[in-house]
């Protein structure tokens, strides 16, 4: 049965960090019964549309199977027993559908997003931030474009005040070690975890949670720190979560869909950062990065599975929406002394008209 799907996936447009294209994070997850799945791109919505558009064409037959069930179900003289077999076939169709959820992993500044003056400005506290309707994507838009536009200094970047303002129909996690909570739980600040939780908790009630990861890796070359980070972020996390009422969420950051994408991810990031693959220096992933089946995160979370049940409730909560909309075209007052179309009517026969 499935108990999982991926909150925290990031698609090529995280730009030299992301790998994976939106077509096979969709597919993969269809074809592992996980029925929906959110992009949280670094800083960006750039693939929002690819992703909804896809997940559209993914549902196109089941939505057609959907509206044959309906014209069946409209018969007056459709006995009682059919009628329950085709609401029931009706039930198990719409289960099949795939949701796109809408999101980005955040830069919140440590300070305002307007201050671009010292080293910790140049970026800020990743944070997940999901949309939860209609009303939190256009929140989400103009979050996101206003950190590229006033809040970018190395990195586009929000700040919480600017997060108080849109909350509005906004699903928040508190994302991987580069969070807020986990990194203040890595410098000792567990009291200062604590306030920001009871803040986040304070705007977003049940709908913030608390976000942990396990990238345990035997990879050649991988980074095997982050799994003891990690380690020590969790087991403080799920005392906070415990003494907060605040609900934990397993993610796995997602930047390549299969296991055996992970070589080619570590070459990219050398091509990110400007370094050689054999510097002994550079920056390093797991290599557990890949979009992992239901199965294999409940292994690895097998002594917490609440935490994978926790992302189906994220997903229920995702109501469905279109972003999509007719051409809008202003709308310009035409002077009185151009005259009117009844006029030119008066002047002109169809003819004439059609011809111009």
């Amino acid at each position: 049965m499935n108990s999982f799907v991926h909150l925290h996936v990031h698609s090529h447009y995280s730009i030299l960090d992301g790998m994976s294209k939106i077509p096979d994070l969709v597919d993969k997850c269809v074809a592992n019964g996980m029925t929906a799945m959110a992009l949280t791109d670094h800083g960006d919505m750039f693939g929002i549309k690819e992703l909804l558009d896809y997940a559209a064409k993914k549902n196109g037959k089941v939505r057609d199977e959907l509206k044959e069930i309906d014209k069946q179900l409209q018969a007056d003289s459709l006995p009682d027993d059919e009628r329950t077999a085709l609401q029931q076939r009706r039930t198990e169709a719409e289960n099949r559908l795939f949701k796109p959820i809408v999101g980005v992993e955040a830069y919140c500044a440590r300070r305002s997003h307007t201050l671009k003056e010292i080293k910790e400005d140049g970026s800020g506290w990743h944070l997940v931030l999901l949309a939860k309707n209609k009303t939190g994507y256009h929140n989400l838009c103009k979050l996101v474009s206003q950190s590229w536009i006033d809040g970018y200094y190395y990195r586009p970047r929000l700040d919480k005040e600017m997060l108080e303002r849109y909350h509005e129909g906004l699903i928040v996690s508190s994302a991987c070690l580069g969070g807020e909570i986990p990194q203040k739980i890595m410098a000792g600040r567990v009291q200062e975890a604590e306030e920001a939780i009871r803040w986040f908790k304070g705007i977003w009630g049940d709908d913030y949670y608390l976000e942990v990861q396990r990238h345990r890796t035997d990879k050649p070359g991988a980074d095997r720190t982050v799994y003891e980070h990690q380690q020590e972020v969790n087991k403080v996390i799920f005392e906070l979560a415990g003494k907060l009422g605040v609900k934990v969420i397993a993610t796995n950051d997602v930047h390549f869909v299969e296991e055996e994408h992970g070589e080619a991810h570590d070459r990219l990031i050398c091509l990110s950062t400007g370094k050689d693959l054999d510097d002994p220096n550079r920056m390093r992933y797991t290599k557990q990065e890949w979009l992992k089946t239901p199965d294999e995160m409940a292994a690895i979370f097998a002594d917490h599975p609440e935490v994978l049940d926790n992302t189906l409730e994220v997903a229920a909560k995702v109501e469905a929406y279109s972003i999509d909309s007719p051409p809008l075209m202003p709308k310009f007052d035409i002077p009185a002394d151009f005259g009117t179309e009844e006029e030119y009517r008066k002047k002109y026969t169809e003819e004439d008209l059609f011809n111009e």
